[in-house]
C-alpha cells in the first residue's frame, strides 16, 4: 500500500493514499465513503464556492482563518461576499485548501 503520512510537530496528522486504495479499504471495511462533492472546475473553484470547498475538504471556518492568518469574522465576510481578498490571501487561502488557485469573478 502506498501511503503518505504528514506530520504536524513531529506526530503524525493525516495519512494519504491513493483513491482506489481508499475504495478497497472502505470496501473491506463494509463501508461506503461519505464524501462531499464539489465540483471544481480545472481545479480552480471560483471564490463563491469557498465555504463549500471548505465543508467539502472537513476544515472549520476557525481552523482555515487560523492557517491563514486572518481572523474568523474577516474569513465569514469573505464567504458570504461581503469582501474581495486580496491576492495574497486568495493565494493562501487556495494553498491551505490544495485547489489550484481562484477563478476571477466579473
Amino acid at each position: 500500500m502506498n501511503v503518505q503520512v504528514i506530520e504536524r510537530d513531529g506526530q503524525p496528522e493525516y495519512a494519504v493514499l491513493p483513491w482506489a486504495q481508499y475504495q478497497a479499504l472502505l470496501q473491506a471495511a463494509g463501508g461506503t465513503p461519505e464524501v462531499a462533492a464539489v465540483a471544481v472546475a480545472a481545479s480552480k473553484p471560483a471564490l463563491s464556492q469557498l465555504t463549500a470547498v471548505r465543508e467539502a475538504k472537513g476544515m472549520s471556518a476557525e481552523l482555515l482563518a487560523r492557517n491563514v492568518g486572518i481572523s474568523p469574522h474577516y474569513l465569514s465576510m469573505i464567504e458570504s461576499g461581503e469582501r474581495q481578498p486580496d491576492a495574497a490571501i486568495q493565494r493562501a487561502l487556495a494553498w491551505h485548501l490544495g485547489v489550484g488557485g481562484w477563478e476571477v469573478q466579473p
